[in-house]
């Protein structure tokens, strides 16, 4: 849930409620003649009868109230209004004609992988940033470098977006502001990537210049069918890179959410292995990450 903190003012009728992100570009001032219809916020608020005058700003909600009340009665509940409707509509306004995208967000297996998944298709394929540096080709992977310090790798594909963060911050502490980023950039029609998406099928195209052997063929057809469903829903993808016949071992590439997931290598051993070991008994005995 977003966190607002609290901060009174210099004028004891107001209080400000303030956020960790640009709520909105320039600033409105509301009293209960202004339109609404816009700014569900500002509706709900003004349905307590002491809410005299809503200013917002930048990353702010003031609000000013009525004599006849005092803060310590009633500053809770705009607080939890205010939190409920910032995670419904983070920028302030619906934007009911204007939306196109619809973005929300999941939790995967990896605890530092959040997955924020578009009502629109995004790409075909996927690209997958490690480096804010090599983001520059990926304009949205780019804007999510350069607005927080906190974002490690970003992983795009089909209608998702899967970020990696640090160890700084928690979800709960950022997951709005990089939700309405990410929302923010789709509404605007802004280009998602430059980069040439890798494709699904085989993705280590563009790692080795060669083809699949039979075997390989075998082992990647039985990954597509039974394992990248679950994997790509969790927002991750598993694909094989190589076979090493000598000692039967299918070397795994492990991207987005899969790449730094603590339960990564639980999830090679106790089930593509085994998946693998059934379907082709005679040709798989290890499976091993190469960048896990």
């Amino acid at each position: 849930m977003q966190q607002i903190l609290i901060e009174p003012t210099e004028n004891k009728k107001v209080m400000k409620f303030v956020t960790d992100y640009t709520l909105i570009p320039g600033s409105v001032e509301l009293d209960r003649d202004s339109d609404l219809s816009e700014i569900p916020l500002a509706k709900e608020l003004f349905k307590f009868p002491f809410v005299e005058k809503i200013f917002i700003t930048a990353n702010f909600i003031a609000i000013a109230k009525q004599d006849s009340v005092e803060w310590e009665h009633v500053i809770e509940g705009l607080k939890n209004i205010i939190e409920d409707e910032l995670l419904a509509n983070p920028r302030i306004y619906q934007q009911k004609k204007r939306e196109l995208f619809q973005v929300y967000s999941e939790m995967t297996p990896n605890p530092n992988v959040m997955k924020f998944v578009s009502n629109r298709f995004l790409m075909e394929g996927f690209v997958e940033v490690k480096t804010k540096e090599s983001s520059v080709v990926v304009p949205l992977a780019e804007a999510l470098y350069n607005e927080f310090d906190f974002v490690k790798e970003v992983f795009i594909s089909d209608n998702f977006v899967a970020v990696t963060k640090d160890e700084t911050v928690q979800w709960h502490e950022v997951m709005v502001a990089v939700r309405a980023l990410i929302s923010d950039f789709l509404q605007e029609g802004k280009t998602v990537s430059h980069a040439k998406p890798q494709s699904h099928e085989k993705p280590v195209e563009n790692l080795i210049e060669r083809d699949y052997t039979e075997t390989e063929q075998k082992i990647s057809d039985i990954l597509n069918e039974y394992v990248s469903p679950a994997v790509e829903n969790d927002g991750g993808k598993i694909s094989l890179i190589e076979y090493v016949a000598e000692s039967k071992t299918a070397k795994m590439l492990l991207q987005g959410a899969c790449s730094s997931c603590p339960s990564s290598t639980a999830t090679l051993k106790g089930g593509i292995e085994n998946i693998l070991k059934q379907f082709l008994p005679e040709v798989v005995e290890h499976v091993e990450a190469v960048n896990g």
